[in-house]
């Protein structure tokens, strides 16, 4: 493998690193710097009159200068901002030796180097907040050229906008591009609201295994590796669903986790096939109960991320405050298609299917073909959050049957701009059904659909010890941040997203 290509500046920066070393400088200095300020603590608290932060320790990275002489300025920025820094020669050099403005700030740091400051705040003549620097310390030397935004004859120039470069090297574009960092600042601020919701609510956070012998909880084609120990395949967990309800038969009255899931399926826009899910289950409760709690719930993020239950996405302003529509997925199916496929089979479901122009393979039974148009035909039509209810019992494996028709089961989805939020019902308790409807899966999976479930007997025998009545919901996090946030890619509210290896250059 060949070294890593480096272009003319930054093998300048190379032999400033060298020559700083001949200087006695440390690069790469002991990590402790006694930071006492940021740069909002300071344009927040910063009162002329009172003449306070004049005893302060900063540090960031430089991100712009101007040289003028025995004086300059730069821009310094840290994890909250940036703030100008005045630097005079005489100062950081009180004494004979100015080694450390003439040759170390002037010629060998380089904009991207992270640098100490201890200095006072002022207010320069032309009104601008700064911080004049009595002391300039190295703290790490950078390597690498910046993708700085330059601004010529009205046009930006080298911006980090590429997508592709911007999730790869993620690092950079944190640096360059600081409101990236809003998005995942919400995104924790999303979680933390939804744990003290939950925590109010009587929930126990809990965690469950992510190496797992049958991949429960979802239907969905797992990832599969070897414990060599053992000597047996082990799947990557596609739901925490089974375990979760079996801490609900041992007696807790309510729980959550929020889990890494894998599923070893396509990826686009809205799709990784690493995703954080959120699962709660609450005992004696059913899914109007958890309807209710998932819309207040919504309401209560938006407003603490937002200040508003109203978030703009893309075209759209969606209200997460109020009443959400509320429409059975046959009634859906029969408003947006046309056509009413209740007590259909799989073979007129197929025939419907052709003269809607749904693709379909053998594979599919009646679950997956009523999936197909309910996703052809309506989902797209669901802008506002609007609750999807009382799917067929052969779309929904796990969920309790419907009080009124037992052709259908107590199960909602939540869709928010086209696409499903959450997946929540009233639970499965019956172990003599569950078992029924795990041999109608596996069914399917002989018969070709490798996204059909697993018959899990430890989760039956759980069962038949006596589970309360349930109600569960699941929701991706990456999606409720797209959402909150006002994204359109996944990839955008994901630190790393899972990306192609990246092309090395080979001798």
């Amino acid at each position: 493998m060949a070294d890593i290509e480096r272009s003319e500046q930054e093998e300048l920066r190379r032999e400033s690193l060298r020559k700083l070393r001949e200087l006695g400088i440390e690069p790469y200095p002991a990590p402790l710097y006694p930071v006492n300020a940021t740069t909002k603590s300071i344009a927040e608290g910063y009162d002329p009159e009172k003449g306070n932060f004049q005893d302060v320790c900063i540090a960031g990275r430089m991100m712009s200068r101007r040289i003028m002489g025995a004086a300059s300025f730069f821009e310094l920025q840290d994890s909250e901002g940036r703030i100008q820094v005045y630097i005079k020669r005489d100062d950081v050099c009180p004494g004979e030796d100015k080694t450390m403005y003439n040759t170390v700030f002037k010629k060998l740091l380089d904009i991207g180097d992270v640098v100490g400051i201890k200095g006072f705040a002022f207010i320069t003549q032309t009104g601008q907040l700064s911080v004049h620097a009595k002391e300039l310390t190295l703290l790490s030397k950078s390597l690498r050229v910046l993708p700085i935004v330059k601004e010529a004859d009205g046009k930006v120039h080298d911006a980090f906008t590429d997508p592709e470069l911007r999730y790869r090297m993620r690092y950079v574009d944190l640096i360059v591009n600081p409101q990236v960092k809003e998005v995942f600042i919400k995104r924790a601020k999303i979680i933390s609201t939804m744990r003290k919701y939950f925590d109010e609510a009587g929930c126990l956070e809990v965690e469950t295994p992510i190496l797992q012998s049958i991949p429960g909880g979802a239907t969905a084609r797992p990832f599969i590796t070897h414990h060599n120990a053992l000597d047996i395949d082990l799947y990557l967990r596609i739901a925490n669903e089974l375990y979760l309800k079996r801490l609900i038969v041992g007696g807790y009255s309510g729980v959550y986790e929020f889990a890494k899931d894998f599923r070893n399926e396509g990826m686009d826009r809205t799709h990784n096939p690493e995703f954080t899910c959120m699962e709660i289950y609450v005992a004696y409760k059913d899914y109007i109960w958890m309807m209710n709690f998932t819309q207040k719930m919504l309401e209560t993020i938006a407003l603490a991320v937002n200040g508003t239950t109203k978030v703009k996405i893309g075209d759209n302003e969606i209200d997460f405050g109020g009443e959400y529509r509320r429409i059975p997925i046959l009634d859906a199916i029969k408003e947006y298609a046309g056509v009413d496929v209740k007590g259909m089979g799989v073979e007129e479901l197929r025939d419907t299917c052709k003269k809607l122009k749904i693709e379909t393979d053998p594979s599919m039974g009646v679950g997956k073909l009523i999936d197909a148009i309910f996703g052809e035909y309506c989902e797209k039509n669901f802008i506002q959050p609007t609750f999807v209810t009382d799917y067929p019992v052969e779309m929904s494996p796990l969920t309790k049957r419907h009080r009124k028709d037992p052709s259908l089961t107590e199960r909602f989805e939540l869709f928010v701009c086209g696409k499903e939020l959450c997946n929540a019902y009233s639970e499965l308790n019956d172990p003599i059904d569950q078992l029924d409807r795990f041999k109608e899966q596996a069914a399917l999976k002989s018969h070709g659909d490798d996204e059909a479930m697993f018959i899990d007997y430890d989760f039956v025998r759980a069962l038949e010890y006596g589970m309360p009545p349930t109600s569960g919901m699941g929701m991706g996090i990456d999606r409720l941040t797209m959402f909150m946030t006002g994204q359109t890619t996944i990839q955008d509210v994901l630190f790393f997203p899972q990306m192609k290896p990246e092309k090395k250059n080979v001798e």
